[in-house]
């Protein structure tokens, strides 16, 4: 059975920060030293001005361009970093860091405790979409950068962005929130739980401390991937893709097996997944998430006056899961609050998803909003 620990060394850089004053988190605990894993792209200018960073999704990590040196495949947003691209390296400075309690050389459930040298396992403290923005703040203070050109990201990513527009507004020029909210809806945390609960039913799941047993729950993460990805898509694409096709086979088995193609197309994503995701950072995400909320007193527009970070946001009509409903709640709220923000709904036929792939429409409004805001900037466009 697959046993997950963090690659070594991880992708890209790493870094331990806490040293002298451990990290505060929202659940009251503290955390250092800790390690940080990042990756960078293209060159830092002289005033430090043109720095991007890129935050991700749930299920990504700091590879965003190239190929990944541990699952062999392209970065999760190769088309859009890289030398003349939309986020274009020979311009800008592109960070995207390995969330804390991911999986990736960041600290997490899977890494090194340093009070026992032990894997954290169980032991890890729950976190919040703030502490991660805190750390990554962190990271840009050891790395001498004071601002951030921009912050874009999408999903989870667009949580933190708006995290680092809410708590650093001065520290963030303009900022990118893709396919979010401002708080997880009661359905988005109903299905983290039901993802979670399969974890946690896995008999290999073993209280949070399978690390080292030679037993972990794969199963169980398995199918919390499936009902993800499934919330990923758009019910169109998939009846375009799969309709009612049978896999392999031209009539029912009449059994327990997968019959339809759609099954074995959310079983190969689940398998896929739990090569390179460890279950404990899965349940550790999920609860940050769902721990999100911007405004718990419902007064969303306050938590941004006399803000100045130019926003661009976007959401996707056939996204059911991050409803174009949400994003339009943010963009009432910020011209409330009175910042400059672009926002759109994009045709699209993949569901939530739509914010990795290419919509032509978007790129063209991304790349138009890149370059004014450059201008703006005074950096070169």
């Amino acid at each position: 059975m697959t046993e997950f620990y963090p690659p070594s060394p991880p992708p890209g850089h790493v870094v331990l920060l806490g040293q002298v004053s451990p990290l505060p988190l929202d659940c009251g605990s503290s955390l250092g030293p800790y390690p940080l894993a990042y990756s960078s792209y293209g060159t830092l200018n002289a005033d430090r001005s043109n720095v991007v960073l890129i935050t991700h999704a749930l299920t990504g990590d700091q590879v965003v361009a190239g190929s990944h040196p541990v699952t062999k495949r392209p970065g999760w947003w190769e088309r859009m970093v890289g030398p003349g691209r939309i986020i274009d390296t020979d311009a800008y400075f592109v960070l995207c860091v390995n969330v804390l309690g991911g999986c990736m050389g960041s600290a997490g459930p899977s890494a090194i405790n340093p009070a026992t040298n032990t894997v954290w396992g169980a032991d890890f403290p729950f976190l919040t979409i703030a502490d991660m923005v805190r750390a990554q703040a962190e990271l840009l203070d050891h790395l001498g950068i004071d601002t951030l050109f921009m912050a874009v990201g999408g999903s989870m990513g667009g949580m933190q962005v708006l995290q680092w527009v809410r708590d650093y507004p001065q520290r963030v020029f303009a900022g990118a929130a893709l396919a979010t909210a401002a708080r997880h809806s009661p359905q988005q945390i109903g299905l983290h739980s039901i993802g979670r609960r399969a974890i946690l039913s896995d008999p290999d799941w073993q209280e949070g401390r399978y690390h080292g047993t030679g037993r972990s729950p794969t199963k169980g993460l398995e199918v919390a991937r499936m009902l993800a990805h499934l919330s990923y898509r758009a019910p169109g694409e998939l009846d375009r893709r799969f309709g009612r096709g049978l896999q392999d086979r031209t009539q029912p088995a009449y059994g327990l097996e997968p019959d339809y193609q759609v099954e074995s197309y959310l079983a190969y994503h689940g398998r896929r997944f739990v090569e390179r995701f460890d279950p404990a950072s899965y349940v550790v995400i999920t609860k940050a998430m769902d721990y999100f909320d911007l405004a718990p007193d419902g007064d969303l527009a306050s938590r941004f006056k006399g803000t100045r970070t130019r926003m661009f946001l976007g959401s996707y009509e056939t996204d059911w899961l991050y409803p174009p409903e949400q994003t339009n709640e943010l963009a009432d709220a910020f011209r409330t609050a009175g910042l400059p923000v672009f926002d759109r709904c994009y045709e699209a036929t993949f569901g939530h998803d739509s914010f990795l792939l290419d919509i032509p429409a978007f790129d063209a409004d991304f790349a138009q909003f890149i370059k004014a805001c450059a201008q703006e900037r005074g950096l070169p466009v």
